[in-house]
């Protein structure tokens, strides 16, 4: 079995698919961590190895990820691409990609926290959230030096920057080089978040200190139906990755940083937000600006400087956050603007 073939059969069919070749791979130990979940593990990795995570499915209707996920599969069963360091592939939320919705019962990127995700709720975005983070603490206890977990999104909008990156909460900055390296991959903006969010690349970069990054490429659409051109520089950045062979970031690419300033929870049944409901991501609003009408909270209103809304979406469930505010921040590495 390859493993696009186990990828294929993984979301095509609700019974459990078992990896059945563990040979397919000359040089590579290939583990299947959980449905869905393979390691990669090189015999000889290059040093220093660079150890990867590459997830996309998150939600299962942000296709564009999943169809750049296949290319990966495609070109390391065909042999065109030699595993050179650790990765872990996953596919999240496979009864949502068969379904083509976002989820089933709830939001799976909100879900990733130890003290809170209780073992006996079965509803299936819970029990997946488990098993995704059991594969991942397996995964990082299992390799030697920094691990990079890049977790592949679409957008539900439009953007003025349609490829960025969100920064999960953390005390230890990014370092620079890895900004750069993401704006080579065509990543257009920086997002840092204010506090925790319960995501999935904030839990490895939470609990395990990895570099982690939600990635939004562009915007949700069916599958075959996205333009996969303007994610060229993703994909080579995600074969170098698993090569082993990445380059030095070449500190010439241009990337935007933004840091959030706000987050808006949904309070009450008479929510909405008081601008037109497809603005882009990043959109600016003045000073005085009402943003959002909330019954029990009241009216949000922009103060002293602009912000810039992402996420806006009135339809999160209560209590669930609804939009970010944000201000563009001064970086102090090379190439950025």
């Amino acid at each position: 079995m390859s493993l696009s073939d186990y990828f294929a059969e993984f979301i095509a069919t609700d019974e459990l698919t078992v990896w059945s070749d563990c040979g397919a791979l000359p040089g590579v130990s290939v583990v299947e961590y959980a449905p869905g979940v393979m390691a990669l593990l090189p015999q000889r990795s290059h040093e220093p190895p660079g150890a990867t995570i590459i997830s996309a499915g998150i939600h299962g209707d942000e296709t564009a990820p999943i169809e750049l996920f296949g290319e990966l599969l495609a070109a390391i069963d065909a042999g065109q691409l030699r595993v050179g360091a650790p990765a872990l592939l996953i596919l999240g939320n496979r009864r949502a990609i068969a379904k083509g919705q976002r989820y089933l019962d709830t939001n799976l990127n909100r879900l990733f926290r130890r003290e809170t995700l209780l073992q006996d709720d079965h509803r299936f975005e819970c029990l997946r959230a488990l098993e995704l983070m059991h594969a991942v603490d397996r995964f990082v206890a299992g390799v030697a030096g920094p691990v990079l977990h890049l977790d592949m999104h679409t957008a539900i909008r439009d953007s003025r920057y349609p490829r960025f990156a969100v920064e999960p909460f953390s005390d230890t900055p990014t370092p620079d080089a890895v900004w750069q390296q993401l704006a080579d991959a065509g990543i257009q903006a920086g997002l840092s978040q204010h506090q925790h969010s319960w995501t999935f690349s904030h839990y490895s970069r939470h609990y395990h200190g990895a570099q982690g990054f939600t990635l939004e490429l562009g915007r949700v659409a069916p599958f075959g139906s996205n333009d996969l051109e303007p994610l060229a520089p993703m994909l080579d950045l995600l074969r170098a990755r698993i090569a082993g062979t990445h380059d030095k970031p070449s500190g010439k690419t241009p990337l935007v940083r933004f840091a959030v300033v706000d987050e808006i929870m949904r309070e009450s049944d008479d929510f909405h937000l008081c601008f037109a409901d497809d603005i882009a991501n990043f959109t600016e609003f003045p000073p005085g600006s009402r943003v959002v009408h909330d019954r029990a909270y009241g009216d949000w209103i922009v103060k002293d400087a602009p912000v810039h809304v992402v996420f806006p979406n009135a339809g999160v469930e209560r209590g669930a956050r609804a939009l970010l505010l944000a201000r563009p921040v001064a970086a102090a590495y090379p190439g950025t603007g």
